[in-house]
Formats: C-alpha cells, structure tokens, sequence
C-alpha cells in the first residue's frame, strides 16, 4: 500500500499498550471475556481430524501473546506456536514472557526474510481496526495480507472483522460486508470457507481452508 498507511493501526496499539500496559485493554479489546470467547474461535479453525496432534500455528498480529497465555490455561496440548508482530514493542514483550517460542517481527507485504509454513495462521483482531483509513484503502490492505498469509498456511486460516450488521458502525472500524467478503475469497483464495458470526459479538470470523 502507497506510503504503507497501515503503520497508522500498528502505532494506534501501541499506544494502547503504552495506556493500558500487557492487558486486554492494551491491545484495545474492551470486555476481557469477550477477548477470551475470540481466542476459543479462532482456535476451532483447527479441524477436528488435527486436534491432538502436533500442529504448527502461527499467531498473525500476536500482540502481547494473550492466545499463547488462552493455549497454556486450558492445557490445549499439540500445538507448537510462533507469533508475528509488525510492533517491535509487542514482539520484544512476548519474547521477554516467552522466551520459549519463536517470535517474528516484521512485514509480510514488504521483507524479504523468509519464514516457514505452518499448519494453522490465526490473525485474531488485525482487521477490527482501520483507525482513518478509508474502508476502500483498508479493503485493499486485507486483501494483500490475505494473500500472503494464505500462502503460509498449508490447511487453514482465520481471521475476523467488525459485522455490517449492528446497531451502529465506527467509523474508525472495519465493517465488512458478507457479499464482499465471500466475492473475492472465492475469485481469489479459496471456495472453502466457513464464515461465523455464531457467538455474540458484533463481527464474524471466517476459516479458509485449502
């Protein structure tokens, strides 16, 4: 993207963080367990066939590792997980509390430093946010991160956005469309998809699978 305005998102969190500290608030979620049902649904992207086995995931917009914190409380077993960041602060944060894991931080859309595949990528609240982006600028934005994550996902992906259908929409939020959403999966990643929007917050989130 022209001038890379997305990096207006990534200093919009870290601001958050700055605020609020290593927290749900610091990664600008409102309601901690409204936080803690998104982390629960994006890891049901893992199919059921999976479950138990050692798995790659990689945790896309990884922020303070929350999800990583969600696996070790509820003792899910068999998965094997890195995070990526475009935030250093986030990155150097989750490096310091896990220094077990790998952490990457960088731009898919612009370095060149390879990383490897994985079973599973999971970007839980990368698009909730467009902050003054424009909904055709940030459209633009998810469709080239899509992309790419796909491609480092070898069986699936997920990924949520703000609903259309709410009582009122932020303009400061990316709500996106279900037509649209679907029109350019199917034109351009994949027919295989589930898109939920089953457990009551004000978004959806979508699985792709290959």
């Amino acid at each position: 993207m022209e001038n890379k305005q997305y990096l207006s998102i990534v200093a919009h969190y870290e601001n958050c963080l700055e605020q609020h500290g290593d927290s749900h608030l610091g990664v600008d979620w409102p309601k901690l367990e409204d936080a803690q049902t998104r982390y629960q649904v994006m890891l049901e992207v893992i199919k059921l066939g999976d479950r138990g086995r050692d798995l790659r995931l990689l945790d896309f917009g990884c922020g303070a590792s929350h999800l990583y914190e969600h696996i070790r409380k509820h003792d899910i077993s068999g998965i094997e997980y890195a995070g990526l960041d475009l935030s250093r602060k986030f990155v150097e944060l989750s490096k310091n509390k896990f220094p077990e894991n790998k952490y990457y931080c960088l731009d898919l859309l612009e370095d060149n430093e390879v990383i490897p595949n994985f079973d599973y990528v999971l970007m839980n609240g990368v698009f909730t946010e467009k902050g003054t982006l424009s909904f055709a600028e940030m459209f633009a934005y998810f469709q080239q991160l899509v992309r790419r994550a796909f491609e480092k996902a070898e069986t699936g992906l997920a990924f949520n956005v703000m609903s259309k259908h709410v009582d009122w929409e932020r303009d400061d939020l990316f709500h996106l469309p279900f037509d649209s959403l679907a029109a350019f999966l199917r034109a351009e990643i994949t027919r295989n998809f589930v898109m939920r929007s089953d457990y009551g917050l004000y978004e959806y989130t979508t699985y792709l699978y290959r």
